[in-house]
């Protein structure tokens, strides 16, 4: 299983995947039932949990609603920190994941608007550094594991911060190693192989280090990391399987 998942996110272009995963995902979760561990998002329970990345870590990706580690932090924040669940809100959802797309969608409270350049799922299809939306129109906005992708990544912050109203807020995460102090970019790094040595991912443009909070407040967000992983009952993180370092970047427009 490890083989076939590396094989498919090497070599299948986004939105094909995108496409299928689910009736894959369906196929998966009768196979991996169980009790050991269990999904927030989902509430499904599973001996163990998918492969997922381009080396293929094992125990990461949810058979039954395909949550990563973060998807679920995010869901576990939501629900317990903030009123996305509860309050009439605009919400625009960039690069939507699969696992909350339905979710989110059936609270009747959000207007709910999801935006991409090429995911097939997505209700409008832009540029991250052009959005066609009106100054201070959201309420909420994610936008997880897209930053890293992106060349201009302070124009594409600046119109993050434009399109929030005042006193918004977003959930901005990306691939962050811990042991660099500061992000690694490189713009004469450009080939498929070179950019997977250098930052991780063929499609990536930078690796973020400890900086990339003060990377965000270039734009004019206040970053607040939340630690809400780090402060969980060690089992219960194990159980959800959490990345248990992982910080969750929540930004506001004050």
């Amino acid at each position: 299983m490890r083989t076939i998942i590396k094989f498919l996110i090497r070599k299948i272009p986004r939105p094909i995947l995108i496409k299928f995963s689910f009736l894959f995902s369906r196929i998966m979760s009768l196979f991996y039932k169980g009790n050991k561990y269990e999904c927030p998002v989902c509430e499904g329970h599973f001996r163990k949990f998918l492969p997922y990345g381009t080396t293929g870590i094992d125990n990461r990706l949810c058979p039954g609603c395909l949550s990563l580690e973060r998807h679920r932090l995010i869901w576990l924040f939501l629900k317990q920190k903030t009123n996305f669940f509860d309050a009439s809100l605009k919400v625009l959802h960039i690069a939507p994941e699969q696992p909350f797309i339905k979710k989110f969608k059936a609270l009747k409270k959000l207007d709910y608007i999801t935006a991409d350049l090429l995911s097939p799922i997505a209700d409008v299809k832009m540029d991250i550094r052009d959005m066609p939306f009106e100054d201070n129109t959201f309420d909420v906005l994610m936008c997880n594991h897209v930053l890293e992708h992106i060349d201009d990544e302070l124009k594409a912050t600046r119109e993050i911060y434009r399109v929030l109203k005042p006193g918004g807020w977003a959930i901005l995460q990306v691939p962050l190693d811990s042991t660099l102090e500061v992000t690694y970019e490189n713009a004469s790094i450009v080939s498929q192989a070179d950019r997977e040595k250098h930052f991780g991912q063929y499609d990536h443009v930078r690796l973020y280090g400890k900086d990339y909070a003060q990377r965000l407040e270039k734009s004019g967000l206040k970053v607040i990391p939340n630690h809400m992983v780090m402060e969980m009952d060690p089992e219960l993180a194990d159980r959800y399987r959490l990345d248990k370092t992982e910080l969750l970047y929540y930004c506001e427009k004050v």
